[in-house]
């Protein structure tokens, strides 16, 4: 009988951390050694989640590294941006492997990050780290060590886009992309903007043109078009716990048929992409809860313009989820081990 590998969750007190938490708690080939919180160091998993009592039980801890390289062989960092670097480090010395859901491993170009983040005091593992988009970058992520996975709205737009740019079926300028992102896509620190009274029956718009997700997109875009390409992305936040829907808007060099055969043909062996009929397009509900991503296209022929409707769930494809997904790359697992839960239907 082989061995269950050992996982550990550092930052298990966020949501998506939370939600790594739960998904490994479900997985058949490994078992949760170590997670660790500052805030909450001492205190069960279920007090702080009470959803799961009886589901996990744990305590957290404070994270050390000369602790945590004996307890666990696959980390997944669940930190904010500029914490990951310098807990990384330590650790894939030791031979670990490990995941981040920061942005501190998503970027090849140094100073595409230091110019939207901080300077990297982790540079000499830029390079050697793999952007975890599962369904694109499959080959590279399963000899990986490392993996910077990719921000929750980069998921739900470069998953359509990017085999449409690899086949030169759209246009490289121009590409709008408009988001919307449930209010857990700030993360569980408390702030004046996610007050319920600041969010409920409201929706705007926020780092208009500005979002340090746009470079991210910018960097894998041009990566797939094999030329420059910049999107226009203008993100909103509406009053809902979790979801996101981006409608991406492009020029088109082809028929709609192309585009769908397209799509059909790069994610035919994928379980998580569900490209949609033609008529039918994606709602935030329908993917609740999983690790799914629905496309759904419409083209204009009067303007000339594809439209891409594109949902996921932002803690579980755009985070949790695709963090499980790449370890069960990594290490060789069935792929839909542990995040292969189904729809609500209501």
């Amino acid at each position: 009988m082989s061995t269950k590998k050992r996982v550990a969750i550092i930052g298990a007190s966020g949501y998506a951390g939370a939600e790594i938490v739960r998904l490994i708690s479900g997985h058949p080939q490994v078992t949760l050694t170590y997670l660790t919180s500052r805030q909450y160091a001492g205190q069960s998993y279920d007090t702080v989640f009470p959803a799961l009592t009886g589901c996990v039980d744990h305590y957290y801890e404070t994270f050390s590294p000369e602790d945590a390289i004996h307890k666990a062989d696959i980390f997944f960092l669940a930190l904010p941006h500029k914490a990951s670097m310098g807990v990384a480090a330590p650790l894939l010395e030791a031979g670990k492997k490990v995941i981040d859901l920061s942005a501190d491993f998503r970027f090849k170009n140094r100073s595409v990050y230091e110019n939207h983040y901080q300077p990297h005091e982790a540079p000499q593992w830029l390079k050697k780290a793999v952007y975890g988009l599962c369904e694109i970058n499959h080959q590279a992520i399963s000899n990986a060590d490392l993996i910077g996975n990719p921000g929750c709205y980069p998921t739900s737009i470069l998953l359509p886009l990017m085999p449409l740019l690899k086949d030169k079926l759209i246009n490289t300028t121009g590409i709008i992309a408009d988001s919307k992102s449930g209010v857990s896509g700030a993360g569980r620190s408390p702030s004046l903007g996610t007050l319920f009274c600041e969010v409920n029956e409201g929706f705007k718009a926020y780092k208009v043109a500005e979002h340090r997700h746009a470079p991210e997109m910018n960097e894998n875009l041009t990566l797939a078009a094999g030329e420059n390409v910049q999107i226009l992305f203008v993100p909103h936040l509406v009053p809902m716990s979790r979801g996101i829907v981006s409608t991406i808007y492009v020029r088109c060099k082809t028929s709609d048929n192309h585009i769908r055969d397209c799509l059909h043909a790069a994610y035919e062996n994928c379980h998580f992409i569900r490209i949609l009929p033609d008529g039918h397009f994606p709602n935030a509900a329908h993917v609740r809860g999983t690790n799914y991503c629905d496309i759904g296209l419409k083209y204009s022929s009067e303007q000339g313009i594809l439209v891409i409707i594109s949902t996921i769930d932002n803690l579980i494809k755009g985070a949790a989820g695709q963090a499980v997904q790449n370890m069960n790359i990594m290490m060789n697992f069935a792929e839909t081990d542990g995040i292969n839960a189904m729809p609500y239907p209501v």
